[in-house]
């Protein structure tokens, strides 16, 4: 039992770790204000992070920030998941740049053909922009459209951040989908290349099409952002890798994982940020439906087959867990 004077003393050496760890707390809101502000800054005046590698460092830099006053290991733990999940995302993206010096064949008029004879002859692209395309004029949808198509180089790796701070156990398991995801779509993208609908318009293969993902920030009086999507379509990419839309399987996947950590009916309103992302894939000429049919069917696939194997090895280890049956002991 403490008596009286014990009980002081305790509650005095309490104090400075108490003021040492609130001293910390307003570190780290300090630092948290300037790398906003900062953050802010570069989007107002270069536009709004897309390339991997500047995320990468934007990401990294923000969760290095919650480990101020929480020990040297925290801060090595970011740095020994976050490295090496962003090289491999920095390979994907390299190696889809090259992927049309192979010499496969491109695919463009088999996949517009089955395109029109899966819609009965029409062309889904081509009947969008007709109905809303207006080259003199930008609607308030086409700045809604341009959102959604932007989201899709924020969405996979902000989602991944705010795992990790939350559960870096749930965050593996995200994170290892994005990766087997990539490498997927990558396979695909080699064994078939396949042109987009602006591109088979270019080529003379159908009525023009308006490659429309950027048009909305004039709309949103943000026209200083106009080369924010140019240059993460032009800078390292694969214009002939349009099959699967890895835009539409990963939108799939971040649905489902918000999805997975939600128990509400109202988490069935998540399907339509996916839907939305394919409406604006198709309008803008950058997917066929084909294209995001299967795009889903592979986000679904690789969810499903990870979830599988995880509930193994989660079987597996409880198995091993479990003490043998003891054996009654034989009679003389």
């Amino acid at each position: 039992m403490i008596e009286g004077g014990e009980a002081a003393d305790v509650a005095v050496a309490a104090i400075p770790s108490s003021a040492a760890e609130d001293s910390w707390r307003r570190l780290r809101r300090a630092a948290y204000a300037a790398y906003f502000g900062a953050l802010l800054w570069m989007i107002t005046h270069r536009g709004v992070p897309t390339e991997t590698n500047v995320l990468a460092i934007v990401i990294i830099t923000g969760l290095t920030l919650s480990s101020i006053g929480r020990g040297w290991r925290r801060t090595g733990q970011v740095i020994i998941d976050w490295l090496p999940f962003t090289a491999v995302l920095l390979f994907y993206d390299h190696t889809r740049s090259v992927v049309d010096s192979l010499g496969v064949g491109l695919h463009e008029g088999d996949v517009l053909g089955s395109e029109k004879w899966l819609f009965g002859g029409t062309e889904p692209t081509l009947w969008l922009q007709q109905h809303l395309y207006d080259a003199a004029h930008i609607h308030w949808y086409d700045a809604v459209v341009t959102l959604v198509y932007t989201s899709h180089f924020l969405a996979t790796p902000v989602l991944a951040a705010v795992l990790w701070l939350r559960d870096r156990a749930l965050w593996l398991r995200y994170i290892s989908r994005v990766i087997v995801l990539a490498v997927a779509g990558l396979v695909t993208y080699c064994v078939f290349p396949e042109a987009p609908p602006w591109m088979a318009a270019q080529d003379g293969l159908t009525a023009p099409v308006a490659r429309l993902s950027a048009r909305g920030w004039v709309w949103l009086h943000m026209e200083s952002l106009d080369d924010v999507i140019a240059r993460a379509q032009y800078k390292g990419a694969n214009p002939i890798a349009a099959m699967p839309s890895l835009h539409l399987a990963f939108a799939v996947l971040v649905a489902i994982t918000i999805g997975g950590m939600i128990t509400s009916r109202w988490r069935l309103l998540l399907a339509l940020y996916p839907i939305a992302m394919g409406f604006t894939l198709v309008y803008t000429g950058e997917h066929y439906v084909l294209d995001l049919i299967v795009g889903a069917a592979y986000a679904l696939a690789v969810h499903g087959a990870l979830r599988r194997w995880e509930r193994r090895r989660a079987d597996v280890g409880r198995d091993l867990t479990v003490p043998a049956p003891r054996v009654p002991a034989t009679l003389p």
